[in-house]
């Protein structure tokens, strides 16, 4: 009998690897196996991992700064610590802004709107949201590392954006077939055990907050709150253009919220000086 529970726990335990692989494919361009299992079934639990997948590219994108910043000057050790972060996502997320911004901008119906997004070119309002997305990423990374800020921010900034937009799974439909999109197949359902996980994973990296600020949970709760309001405001926007969400959808609610919680942790230390 502890054989054969011991060999159940394994299966499990593997299981639960395969999914974090198959969130890892979805998210970046670090190589899984080629073998990896997949299924609609393991592709909506997979987001359960989402926030896990942000922590690792996080690591990844604070360490190449870490080293391009003892050979380089800030403004060039920041800059390709974004290209770093762009090559090791393949730009997904930040081709959903560019995409959601076209088909929200050029689009006078529901259905046009979903049609430009599956465009693969760029138009004129996805240029200029992704040029003035990444200027503001930019010069926000160079404010957080004036005030030595800027890694611990990364790695919480890119855990819970991915968090704030795989939670938009949860209730609002999903309006766009795999079969007609562009893009890589998504997790369009989300139970309320995968959005806890999601969610609990996702603040891992707010251990690293008192080491960093003095007044740690006011900033939590502001980044929260802020998050929660916006939220609320992205699904109401989402529902009445489109009447759901898109994988391009969740692509820009990654890009808006991280340029957001930069913001406010900005704010918050300019204000109080807490850090």
């Amino acid at each position: 009998m502890p054989a054969l529970l011991s060999k159940r726990h394994l299966v499990k335990i593997r299981y639960q690897w395969q999914l974090f692989c198959l969130a890892l494919m979805f998210f970046s361009q670090i190589p899984v196996a080629k073998n990896l299992p997949y299924s609609e079934k393991r592709m909506n639990s997979a987001n359960r991992y989402f926030s896990l997948v942000g922590i690792v590219i996080g690591l990844l994108v604070a360490l190449s700064f870490y080293l391009f910043d003892s050979l380089f000057s800030i403004d060039v050790a920041i800059l390709l610590t974004m290209i770093t972060s762009v090559f090791i996502t393949g730009a997904f997320h930040e081709d959903g802004l560019a995409d959601m911004a076209d088909g929200m901008g050029g689009g006078y119906s529901p259905a046009k709107r979903l049609t430009i997004m599956k465009d693969s070119r760029i138009g004129t309002y996805g240029a200029v949201t992704l040029i003035l997305s990444l200027l503001l990423k930019f010069q926000l990374l160079v404010e957080l590392e004036q005030f030595s800020l800027l890694i611990v921010a990364v790695i919480f900034s890119y855990s819970m954006s991915r968090a704030f937009a795989a939670s938009l799974i949860f209730d609002t439909p999903y309006v766009v077939d795999d079969d007609t999109s562009k893009s890589k197949p998504i997790a369009s359902q989300q139970s309320r055990r995968d959005l806890v996980i999601l969610i609990a994973v996702a603040l891992l990296p707010c251990a690293l907050f008192p080491w960093y600020f003095d007044d740690f949970w006011t900033l939590l709760i502001s980044i929260f709150v802020v998050l929660c309001l916006l939220r609320i405001a992205y699904r109401h926007w989402l529902m009445r253009k489109i009447s759901g969400f898109t994988g391009d959808c969740l692509g820009a609610a990654q890009q808006i919220s991280e340029l957001v919680i930069y913001l406010v942790m900005i704010h918050h230390v300019s204000n109080t000086g807490a850090f």
